[in-house]
């Protein structure tokens, strides 16, 4: 007679851990995985924002104010035939001399070759490391391409989106990171505790809860001075958007732990003695780390969308400091919407993060109990 623990009495499903269960069940959902694929390209584009970025993003040119976007093209034709090349159409500026209205047209006769990995301006990669290589740069050092228009300074909007994207997926993280620390602890507390200690908690948690997230954020961002240094709004602005959206995690955690505390292995722990934190970190939370994971994925978008409408608002985020927020704030004008809709590309790139966390979110969330699934 075959053993019980015979592992070939059980399927693959009934000995897997809980984190392969759960990858099993994630890959199989597809927008989870595009998602994924997304929101890692986003984070790679921001932490090596200086190498994507083909220009320096405050760079200014007086002759490429609002320069629509060009096309890149990899075909070149030449007398000697055809050859793969990089290359954009040229464009000449050109001002009315009665109206001063400023027109670009394209200059047939000449075309903008670019090169991979090339050498650009230096810079500081992550303000550490000098380097000279630049994913796309122009043949000729005096030469710009615009392959997402220029900005009402000259700037290059394709540089300034990438490096809005280091603040903007950043300042996502980061306030969630401590919306995480805030809603796991006090969450954690007042499940595990209960009684007094939970009243308490639990006060605090409605009282945030009723205050209106919008006109809170508005008073406390607009109260910053404005003085202040980038970094230190940077900060003061995750702060502020932590501080406002740790409730929701903290109640989820909370009745998480209200559900394990009876259960028979945290019981079972107690009896042989293991300490409060021992209990806690060792076997209460692994339990529901992967509900925590999905809460988290899902509110990074909620963290993005509050930082850019800040900023649009002009409450947020200021230049030079560069986020998505800031600038959609630049185009915030007629001339804009009628002479360099390419100004709105930041928005877009806001509603790709947004869908893709979301999806990825989704995805967790499904994956969070693979058991059920299985049984289903």
């Amino acid at each position: 007679m075959a053993s019980v623990l015979d592992p070939r009495l059980h399927t693959d499903t009934e000995v897997a851990s809980q984190w392969r269960l759960m990858w099993w069940s994630f890959r199989r959902h597809t927008l989870a995985m595009v998602g994924l694929v997304i929101v890692l390209l986003l984070y790679l584009i921001g932490f090596f924002a200086e190498f994507v970025a083909p220009f320096d993003p405050q760079s200014a040119s007086a002759k490429h104010v609002y320069h629509p976007p060009q096309m890149i093209h990899f075909i070149d034709s030449t007398e000697e035939g055809w050859r793969i090349k990089p290359w954009v159409q040229a464009y000449t500026f050109e001002r009315d001399k009665f109206t001063l209205q400023t027109t670009f047209k394209p200059d047939e006769g000449k075309r903008v070759y670019l090169s991979f990995l090339g050498k650009g301006t230096p810079y500081e990669l992550l303000g550490l490391f000098p380097a000279e290589r630049r994913l796309l740069v122009p043949d000729e050092p005096n030469e710009r391409f615009f392959l997402f228009g220029a900005d009402r300074l000259g700037r290059d909007m394709l540089s300034r989106t990438v490096f809005g994207t280091r603040v903007s997926m950043s300042i996502g993280l980061v306030g969630v990171t401590l919306s995480l620390l805030l809603g796991v602890l006090l969450g954690g507390i007042s499940g595990y505790y209960g009684g007094a200690v939970d009243m308490v908690i639990q006060r605090v948690v409605e009282f945030v809860l009723s205050l209106p997230t919008i006109p809170i954020w508005l008073a406390l961002t607009a109260s910053l001075p404005a003085t202040w240094p980038p970094l230190t709004r940077y900060f003061a602005i995750t702060l502020i958007l932590s501080l406002v959206g740790w409730t929701e995690l903290a109640r989820v955690v909370r009745g998480r732990f209200l559900a394990l505390r009876s259960e028979d292995f945290v019981v079972a722990a107690r009896l042989d003695g293991c300490s409060e934190k021992r209990v806690i970190f060792r076997h209460m939370l692994p339990s529901l780390m992967s509900h925590v994971i999905a809460s988290v994925t899902l509110a990074i978008p909620v963290m993005i969308l509050a930082e850019t409408s800040l900023s649009f608002l002009g409450l947020g985020l200021l230049p030079p400091t560069i986020s998505w927020g800031v600038l959609l704030k630049e185009a915030q004008n007629i001339r804009s919407i009628a002479q360099a809709p390419w100004l709105f590309v930041p928005g877009a790139f806001v509603l790709v993060a947004v869908l893709a966390l979301n999806f990825l979110g989704d995805g967790l969330r499904d994956a969070a109990d693979p058991y059920a699934q299985e049984r289903g």
